[in-house]
């Protein structure tokens, strides 16, 4: 365990939880503006969008107070299950998505299956107070499932791409 915290692993040497919490605000900005931008095409969106759009935009709030905050505190486990359940919902939510590929499921709901496993890890990593595990898991989901995941929902001729830069 010490060597652990004397030697980070090499994704956390370049991306601090400091920079996850930026990253997670700049995302949430982005995402605030293009739905800002996009209110002429709000009624062109389907409910279960606006369902996942918002859970996003908590769990990009809750992510960067999380990443800046203190962890193992009261607030931390506060909004930890803020974070999971919206998580969860929005995972779920997901497969009631599917705008492109004639209707039918796409890779990212590939995602969304995983965002089903990790979550009730993570839960049950923090419950048992596996702090390291359960830090890997917290960043790893963070990274991939908000970060990348939602620096792809703007290119490509995507809904809040569109908002944004239309």
């Amino acid at each position: 365990m010490a060597s652990t915290a004397q030697h980070p692993a090499l994704l956390e040497r370049f991306i601090p939880d400091r920079l996850i919490g930026w990253l997670a605000l700049a995302l949430l900005a982005a995402v605030l503006a293009a739905i800002a931008r996009g209110h002429a095409h709000w009624g062109d969106a389907p409910p279960a969008v606006w369902i996942h759009l918002l859970l996003m935009v908590l769990v990009l709030a809750v992510t960067t107070a999380q990443m800046w905050g203190l962890k193992g505190t009261a607030p931390h486990r506060i909004l930890g299950w803020i974070w999971a359940i919206a998580m969860v919902g929005s995972a779920l939510i997901s497969f009631d998505i599917r705008l492109s590929k004639g209707g039918g499921f796409s890779v990212i709901h590939l995602l969304s299956v995983w965002v089903l496993i990790q979550v009730p890890l993570l839960v049950v990593q923090a419950r048992r107070h596996a702090v390291a595990g359960h830090r890997r898991r917290a960043r790893g989901l963070s990274i991939f499932a908000l970060l990348v995941a939602g620096f792809f929902t703007f290119p490509f001729h995507r809904m809040l791409g569109t908002w944004l830069f239309s």
